[in-house]
């Protein structure tokens, strides 16, 4: 994705968020985060700085920002306060407030798991009837998938018994709760009073209040906790303790088939593009990948 510095924006856009900002005193670009084409945290004469992201042309990456946007009120005290949101010609704009902070540390022993876990049951307290179920997004078959384009992923597992859990999967994440469905540690943005907030609200879905605490499972056994530690966490402190055993089990089966499906896929691409260079540079074994006939196209999963 394209980035734009301050400088560089198209004069409408940069006048539009002017407009609404107020006065600019000064921009601190940030160069993290792929999903937008401006990301700055921007200083103004009068008021608190605000954090405003754009993101140029329709796209999936449009329609995360939007929903970011509109997460604002929902989500209120949880997600940055939405100061304004405008579309300007082909760009969408959104100036959030600014929350300075760090990222949560996730780690075993971490004094910050007390406050991830008091924000997953605040957010799993707020019912969300307005927004698409996760069951809805849900209707893929990942497992099959797997099995026909990367069947060293599958290896000997059972594959008929992986795509009837993932089946089940679907209806057995339906509730009214509101779900971030892709919290991490960088999501969780802590002030230096102990105040949280949760940012990138992209992906927000309705479902079951233990949807996120149990993705929240896999975070901590990324950050190093042992599995049965992490779900004793989870069953502890927030409201994974409410699934039941076959929807943590149909969960795990379906996510594990979505990231690797995704993974596999980015993989794949990766080597085509490395082949192509190799297929530029005149290096024969490059040039022979590249002959070799294509497995089906991947399907991109819907966000």
């Amino acid at each position: 994705m394209k980035r734009y510095g301050w400088g560089e924006l198209p004069e409408p856009v940069r006048r539009a968020i002017q407009e609404h900002a107020g006065v600019v005193d000064r921009v601190g670009e940030i160069g993290v985060g792929q999903s937008s084409n401006f990301a700055a945290v921007v200083h103004r004469d009068e008021g608190t700085p605000l954090f405003v992201k754009g993101v140029e042309g329709v796209s999936p990456a449009m329609r995360w920002l939007r929903n970011e946007a509109e997460l604002g009120t929902l989500a209120a005290g949880i997600a940055p306060a939405v100061h304004f949101a405008a579309d300007i010609d082909d760009w969408l704009v959104v100036g959030f407030e600014y929350v300075p902070g760090r990222r949560a540390s996730l780690r075993p022993g971490s004094p910050d798991l007390r406050r991830v876990a008091d924000t997953l049951d605040s957010i799993g307290e707020i019912a969300a009837p307005g927004l698409k179920p996760l069951e809805q997004r849900w209707k893929s078959a990942w497992w099959p998938r797997l099995a026909r384009e990367r069947p060293e992923i599958v290896g000997a597992w059972d594959i008929d018994e992986l795509t009837a859990w993932e089946k089940k999967a679907p209806a057995l994440t339906a509730g009214v709760s509101l779900l971030h469905t892709d919290l991490h540690a960088d999501q969780f943005l802590i002030s230096g009073n102990g105040d949280v907030r949760v940012v990138d609200w992209g992906w927000p879905a309705q479902g079951a209040a233990w949807v996120d605490p149990a993705f929240m499972v896999l975070r901590l056994i990324s950050a190093g906790h042992r599995v049965a530690d992490a779900e004793a966490w989870a069953s502890a402190n927030t409201r994974w303790q409410e699934a039941a055993e076959e929807e943590v089990t149909a969960f795990a089966v379906y996510v594990a088939g979505l990231w690797n499906y995704k993974a596999a896929t980015t993989t794949r691409l990766a080597r085509i593009a490395r082949d192509y260079v190799g297929w530029r540079l005149r290096l024969p074994s490059a040039r022979a990948g590249l002959a070799a006939p294509s497995p089906p196209p991947p399907v991109t999963p819907p966000p």
